[in-house]
């Protein structure tokens, strides 16, 4: 396994127990594909640098986890698809 971080920008209209709810979906997904979450860190919401979705603020959340390298498509394709993350940057770190 590598490890690896993703950055989500969640909707800034989600509440504290939405957010929560995001991102234990998103540790379950790891999860589910074989993988260990190491570190979920809240940065809060921030102004944006541009427009996304017409949305000017957002949730920013880091998770750091371990997973094969063949399902990471896997999971960038899952979090493309969710309604409330407006953008998201999933990096290799080095070991």
């Amino acid at each position: 396994m590598r490890s690896y971080e993703v950055v989500t920008i969640i909707d800034p209209e989600v509440d504290g127990e939405g957010l929560s709810n995001i991102m234990d979906k998103l540790g379950k997904s790891i999860s589910d594909k074989g993988g260990i979450v190491d570190e979920v860190s809240q940065w809060g919401k921030r102004k944006l640098a541009y427009p996304v979705k017409k949305f000017v603020e957002g949730n920013y959340v880091l998770t750091r986890f371990r997973l094969e390298p063949k399902l990471i498509k896997e999971l960038d394709t899952s979090l493309g698809g969710s309604e409330e993350i407006l953008r998201h940057l999933v990096i290799r770190v080095e070991d």
